[in-house]
Parts: structure tokens; C-alpha cells; sequence
């Protein structure tokens, strides 16, 4: 190598090789950078596309330079800035030259460099992409068998499991489902829904997308695409559907006992309403009654079953779900304020669907508003109670005494039956008030109350009119049952009521007007009331402590 330019060759210092020479139009000739070193390894001489190069070596920063110069011919790549901005790549060789110089040339690799790195980048990103927005991808040879799974496998398995396998052997098809699963695709599809079979023989749902592989002439060689498990996303929207419907349903329910006026007629709208919703073949609403520990039937819709082995159940568990006698039972308790109230059974034949765990929910949805529905009745029940019964003895306050008398004088119209209505006025109550006081005046009609229903039937009716009046209705009763009914109670009234009496001479007794409908009678419920009255002041008139039969209507008797 002669810096000088003319061009020689002879032995060099390196082991006796020939050293290389090159005349500096050589240099200049060269097309990538080529500088030349002395001995020292300082710069000689180098073409115009070594500055860069020239610049590294004499700053020190070209890091292969000692490796280069020991071993000749052993090439390197080493990125150095450019004067003008950027970085250039080289790939570096050194070369013995004459008198101990060497020559080091360089080969522009940048281009070479950024294109293959673009690619790793371009093959990592689109590998990145594919696994992100993808669980698994996939590729179905000419025989319909899996060619190719990504690495980490799909729906449990590993990718060797599946290489291999048709997809026919994994997808669910519904029933009467045909046609080509997404993985046999003859066109590109797009998010197409599948559902799978997992290892753990769980289904998973995917979808898919796909492009169809073809041959030089058209031919079909196959399919390959991606897949997303959209399970959860699925199940949410099943969810979340069931809630809605459960939702829909249990407004219907709650509305159809709101529109109901009569608070009677609230649970057996309810019960045809539960039965519907849930198709139930019957539906049955129990109460607890007030003051009460034992469940009463309040409204059926249906056909339904032996309840009692249901109802028995509750004094363990608030829940009864299972098969009794032919039927699929699913029942639960009914609460207010975390006390239970009532219940509601439904019953499904057996040839009919089990019940779902969205039955189960919304019949503890209906539960809890047949437990509001039953308070407002019973609420209701207790203030018509109290608007038609006295509040000392609990018996019909007049206003309900007269409302239900005229009710069944109506249909003894139809029925032709006769009754008897009983005037009862106490003799000499004032002087109980006056000389032992009101206490013992209450305590003087409450016995009088116990003497009354006593000696009355349960479909009798009994009533305090006011202060010391009262009445009774007898049901079907004619003029031989008031009879006795009357001599038996003065002789109650004069054994059990002359203790409250104010003094001997003022015993209190019971003074009774009596008038008997007959039950072919034209009377009119005015008419009889005036009858029963007007015998019961002609009694207090004549010495009280005794009865009086009312002539009969028509009679002409004063």
C-alpha cells in the first residue's frame, strides 16, 4: 500500500503474505468508505467516503478497531453518526498492506440493517396484533384437519392436541344446526359465532373470523383465521336478558295486584297472575293470620296439590323445591319486616320443564310483594274491623249490625226462610255506673257480651247498639227457637248479671223485644226493626226483666 500513489507489491510484516496496494484513484474508486493506517493506527489517507470512518478511528470511537487489526480479514459491524444527521451501518474489514499499513474498508449495510429489522418489527407486530385481538389463530389443511394452532393452544389444549384434529370434533351444534362450521369457510366471514367444546368439557363461545385458502386455480386447500372467546361477554348478555325478563315479569305481577282495587281480591289476582308468569298449572297464597301461627289458604289459581307436606316443611327451611306426589313442588315463605306472613306454592306437573334458577329468583321477588300485599290486607282487614265493632266488647257496632242484617233480610226474600231479630235493653245499668262506677260498668257488658254469644250460634249475629242496647239476629230461626232463646237468657241475665247490680231493688236484668220475619213474608227490614223495638219499650213500660213477642205484620194488633 503506498499512500504516495504508485503502486507496488512485495512481501509484508504480516507472516510474509503479500500485502495489498492501491494507488489513491484506487481509493477513490471504491465504493464504500476506505481508509488507510499506519503502522501506529493513526490515518493516512482515505477516500471521500470515509469521513465518518476517519473521524471514529482517530477519536477513538470505532470500538472494533483493535479486534479488525488483529485479525485480518475477520469482518464487523459498527453504526457510526453522520456528519449531516443520521447513522450509518457499516460492515468493517481490515487488510494487510505494505510497510506495516493496513487498509480498512467498510461496506454500507444500513439499507440492508433497517429493512430486516423492519421486518422482525413488521412479523412481531403483526404476531403482537394477532395475539391481542385474538385467543387463538389457526389454519385448516385440504382434509379439514387443523395444520397449524398458535403456540399457546386454544380452549385448554395444546397446540399439538388440536394439530391434526377436525374442528367438527369440537364445535356444538345446536339441534337441527347444518351447514359448514367457520373453519371449512368458502368466503371470508367476519365475527361469526361458534360455540365449542372445551378440554374440561365446558362450551366456550368464540368468534370467528376467516379467509379461505385457494390453489392456483381456485380451487379450495383450506381456510385459516382467528378466533376470540366472547364466553363471558355471552353469559353477561344471558344474565342480564334473564334479568330483564324476570324484571318484565315481576312488574306485570306487582302492577296486576296495584290495579286491584278490593283488597279481598289482591291475592287471587296475585296467585293467577305468579301462575301465569312463571307457567305454573297452579299457584297457591297462604296467610298467617293475625293473631294466628298456622298458614291459611287465601287464593288459588289452578290446580294444585297436598300442600301439607310443603307447608310442613317451612318450620325448617323458608324454601321447598323438589318432586311430591306427581308434582314439581317450588315454594317459599312470604315476610314483612323480616316476619313471615305467608307463603306461595307453585305447582308444574312432572312431564313439564323443571324449575330454573330464574323461577327460583322470581318467586323470592313475588314472595317479597305477596308479604306487602298480605300486610295491606290484614292493615285493611283491622280498620274495617275496627270501623264495624265496638271497642269495648268486639262485637257489630250498629252501623255493621244494620248493613248486614238488611244484607241477609234480602236474601231471605229469595230463600223463603224466616228470622228472628232480638232487641236487648239492660234494666238499671245507670245504677251500676252510679254506684260502683264506670269500671265496673265495663266489666258488667262484657259479661252481658259473653251471655249474648253464648247462647247464639255462630251464624247468629250479636251487636251493641250504644251504651246498654244491644241485638241479635237469629239466622233461620222462627218463633219457637226466639222462644227459647229468650227465656234462656233471662235466666242467665238474672243468675249471672244481679252481681253488678247498683242495689236489690235495681237488679240488673235484661228486658227483650222480639219480632220473628216469617219467611213468606212481605215486611220490609224497616218494618221488622220497628216491630222488635217497639216490643222491647212495651216490656220496659210493664216492669221490665222480661220478654215480648211482637204481634205479626198485618196483624192489627197495637
Amino acid at each position: 500500500m503506498d499512500p504516495t500513489g504508485d503502486r507496488q507489491r512485495g512481501r509484508t510484516a504480516f507472516g510474509g503474505r503479500p500485502g495489498v496496494t492501491l494507488a489513491q484513484d484506487g481509493l477513490a474508486a471504491f465504493p464504500g468508505p476506505a481508509v488507510v493506517l499506519d503502522r501506529d493506527g493513526q490515518v493516512l489517507t482515505g477516500n471521500g467516503r470515509s469521513e465518518a470512518l476517519a473521524a471514529a478511528i482517530a477519536q477513538g470511537r470505532l470500538t472494533c478497531l483493535a479486534d479488525l487489526l488483529a485479525r485480518p480479514g475477520a469482518t464487523a459491524v459498527e453504526s457510526l453518526p453522520m456528519p449531516s444527521g443520521g447513522t450509518t451501518i457499516l460492515d468493517l474489514v481490515a487488510l494487510p498492506g505494505e510497510n506495516g499499513c493496513r487498509l480498512v474498508v467498510g461496506r454500507d449495510v444500513t439499507l440492508e440493517r433497517n429493512l430486516r429489522a423492519a421486518l422482525v418489527e413488521s412479523r412481531q407486530r403483526y404476531k403482537d396484533l394477532v395475539e391481542i385481538s385474538s385467543d387463538f389463530a389457526w389454519e385448516i389443511g385440504p382434509d379439514g384437519r387443523f395444520v397449524f394452532v398458535s403456540p399457546k393452544g386454544a380452549m385448554g389444549f395444546a397446540a399439538e392436541e388440536l394439530v391434526g384434529r377436525k374442528p367438527t370434533d369440537f364445535v356444538l351444534f345446536e339441534d337441527g344446526q347444518h351447514g359448514p362450521s367457520p373453519f371449512e369457510t368458502n368466503m371470508e366471514i367476519e365475527d361469526v359465532e361458534v360455540w365449542m367444546r372445551q378440554s374440561d368439557a365446558t362450551q366456550v363461545c368464540l368468534l370467528a373470523s376467516a379467509t379461505p385458502i385457494r390453489g392456483e386455480r381456485g380451487e379450495w386447500k383450506g381456510a385459516r383465521g382467528v378466533c376470540r372467546d366472547v364466553t363471558q361477554e355471552r353469559l353477561r348478555d344471558a344474565a342480564l336478558s334473564r334479568a330483564n325478563n324476570r324484571e318484565r315479569l315481576l312488574g306485570y305481577i306487582v302492577r296486576t295486584i296495584r290495579d286491584e282495587v278490593d283488597p279481598a281480591d289482591m291475592l287471587k289476582t296475585a296467585a293467577e297472575a305468579t301462575a301465569r308468569a312463571l307457567g305454573a298449572s297452579g299457584c297457591q297464597i297462604f296467610r298467617i293470620l293475625p293473631d294466628a301461627s298456622d298458614f291459611e289458604l287465601a287464593a288459588l289459581s289452578g290446580a294444585a296439590g297436598d300442600e301439607g307436606a310443603v307447608l310442613d316443611s317451612f318450620l325448617g327451611s323458608d324454601h321447598f323445591d323438589g318432586d311430591l306426589e306427581g308434582w314439581r313442588v317450588l315454594a317459599t315463605v312470604c315476610r314483612y319486616r323480616h316476619s313471615i306472613n305467608g307463603a306461595v306454592v307453585l305447582w308444574r306437573g312432572q312431564d313439564r320443564a323443571p324449575w330454573s334458577d330464574d323461577d327460583r329468583l322470581l318467586i323470592d321477588d313475588v314472595a317479597n310483594q305477596v308479604g306487602l300485599a298480605a300486610e295491606q290486607i290484614a292493615n285493611h282487614e283491622r280498620v274495617v274491623r275496627l270501623s264495624r265493632t265496638d271497642g269495648l266488647t268486639g262485637l257489630f257496632n250498629r252501623r255493621a249490625f244494620f248493613d248486614e242484617i238488611s244484607r241477609r233480610f234480602t236474601r231471605l226474600a229469595r230463600e223463603g226462610k224466616p228470622a228472628t231479630l232480638i232487641y236487648v235493653d239492660l234494666d238499671n245499668f245507670k245504677a251500676v255506673n252510679d254506684v260502683h262506677g264506670h269500671q265496673m260498668g265495663d266489666q258488667a257488658l262484657l259479661a252481658v257480651r259473653e251471655l249474648l254469644l253464648h247462647h247464639t250460634r255462630p251464624i247468629d249475629l250479636v251487636a251493641r247498639l250504644g251504651g246498654d242496647e244491644f241485638a241479635i239476629w237469629l239466622e233461620s230461626a222462627g218463633e219457637s227457637i226466639a222462644v227459647q232463646r229468650c227465656e234462656a237468657l233471662l235466666a242467665a241475665g238474672k243468675a249471672d248479671l244481679e252481681c253488678y247490680s247498683g242495689s236489690p231493688d235495681k237488679p240488673l236484668h235484661f228486658s227483650l223485644g222480639v219480632a220473628v220475619h216469617g219467611g213468606g213474608s212481605s215486611e220490609t227490614i224497616e218494618e221488622l226493626i220497628a216491630r222488635a223495638d217497639k216490643a222491647m219499650y212495651e216490656v220496659k213500660r210493664s216492669g221490665k226483666g222480661a220478654w215480648r213477642m211482637a204481634p205479626p205484620v198485618g196483624s192489627g194488633e197495637a
